[in-house]
């Protein structure tokens, strides 16, 4: 076994070329939560049922299944900021479906669906092409710093979003929250645009996508690392991320709220967020010391869950949602990192889109389960089910936490050589 040498943190903010994407990030960010708050509280309003909101953010998710890895080898293929601006151009088609719907007065639970189901498809699309581009702005010891700056913009739009949609639905209707939404994402593209040789690495293949991602899952299937960080991953979809899916259900169930009540609690699950970005975000590229913070938020998180049926005060609630969002965003941030930490350069954008698509179908699964234990059985016995599988879960994977240790760093290329 080789251990690692200390290494000293590095901001991806001394990066020039990480510097003139970030803004992008953040207006992606924030139209992104804008669109899901819309479709979760539609899911609400138009149904009253927290199966419909489970279905609803499953859809959010789902699509990642089919498209993460086909997009996951294509970002290796080609410059992934293309991709992005692309994905750009997919989500404000979304929101400017949703406001001519609205305004003609046809949104509908069809609508509702069909929305959902795009913005699922257009996240997956979004999602490899961004991990993809990260590690050729920045250094490997830079990589943690990167994804904490990263997840920390995507969470304080998870309190401005909401807020700001919350506020135009209140005043001017949620036609308008979806054109706000459209002109944030055309913002967001033209930041992309104007980013001209950042990401450039046309790479070349004479395999088949196919083939290429079958070499990818044979990778992964001969790295017990990687297993065990995407198994990781999944854990903390399936019983911690899922749970954030049903806000909606959660606010109107417990709290017998509307938009201001979910945006209230939805910013709350922003503000951890946002805090745990910011303690990932100090990180160094110790692979060993990430992994041991990640079990340890992961069981954190599963204790919390256990507390959420009792709780029927806004100001309370939002606390422990808050809680539970800065222990699965160390989680699910510190599985990213250590994914792109640990894996062969050339096989990173296949690699990442296997790690995109298990953070998104994870929790698209637990969504649906939960969401429908919750209609059939109540949340007392949905949460109480979910905080028991998550404590055990943890200790399982604190019994294959060799696999980290065994881990060698030096036989890996730094991702600045893949710049």
């Amino acid at each position: 076994m080789c251990r690692e040498k200390r290494q000293v943190a590095h901001s991806a903010l001394r990066e020039p070329r990480f510097r003139r994407y970030y803004p992008a990030s953040w207006f992606s960010g924030l139209g992104s939560w804008m669109l899901r708050f819309i479709l979760g509280w539609s899911a609400w309003e138009l149904t009253g049922s927290p199966l419909w909101v489970g279905i609803v953010g499953a859809l959010m998710l789902a699509p990642a299944l089919v498209l993460s890895p086909y997009f996951g080898v294509q970002s290796d293929r080609v410059n992934p900021r293309h991709g992005l601006i692309f994905s750009m151009v997919f989500h404000s088609s979304i929101g400017l479906t949703g406001a001519v719907t609205t305004f003609l007065g046809a949104f509908n639970e069809l609508t509702l669906l069909l929305l959902a189901t795009a913005l699922g498809s257009a996240s997956a699309i979004h999602s490899p092409m961004r991990l993809a581009l990260v590690p050729l702005l920045v250094p490997r010891t830079a990589l943690p710093s990167a994804v904490g700056l990263i997840a920390m913009s995507f969470n304080i739009a998870r309190i401005l979003g909401p807020a700001l949609c919350a506020a135009i639905i209140a005043q001017l209707g949620v036609g308008w929250a979806w054109l706000v939404a459209v002109f944030i994402f055309a913002i967001s593209g033209a930041i992309l645009i104007s980013l001209r040789g950042v990401g450039t690495r046309e790479v070349k293949s004479d395999k088949s996508v196919n083939r290429d991602f079958i070499d990818g899952l044979n990778y992964v299937r001969n790295s017990p690392v990687v297993v065990l960080i995407l198994v990781t991953t999944a854990i903390n979809g399936l019983l911690g991320r899922s749970f954030i899916e049903l806000l909606p259900a959660v606010s109107g169930r417990l709290l017998m709220g509307g938009a201001s009540e979910l945006a209230w609690l939805t910013a709350a699950a922003g503000t951890g967020a946002v805090l745990g970005g910011l303690l990932m975000s100090r990180q160094t590229a110790l692979v060993i010391g990430l992994y041991r913070l990640i079990l340890m938020a992961l069981l954190g998180a599963a204790l919390l869950l256990a507390t959420l049926h009792w709780l029927d005060i806004l100001m309370t609630l939002a606390l422990v949602v808050g809680l539970i969002t800065f222990t699965t965003t160390i989680a699910g941030t510190g599985c990213q990192a250590l994914t792109q930490l640990v894996i062969d350069p050339k096989y990173h954008g296949r690699v990442m889109s296997l790690w995109s698509m298990t953070m998104m179908a994870s929790p698209a699964l637990g969504a649906a389960t939960n969401g429908a234990v919750a209609e059939w059985a109540g949340f007392v016995t949905t949460f109480a089910l979910a905080s028991g599988l998550g404590v055990i879960a943890v200790l399982v994977l604190y019994t294959r936490r060799r696999a980290i240790s065994d881990f060698a760093p030096e036989a890996i290329a730094t991702t600045s050589d893949s710049r």
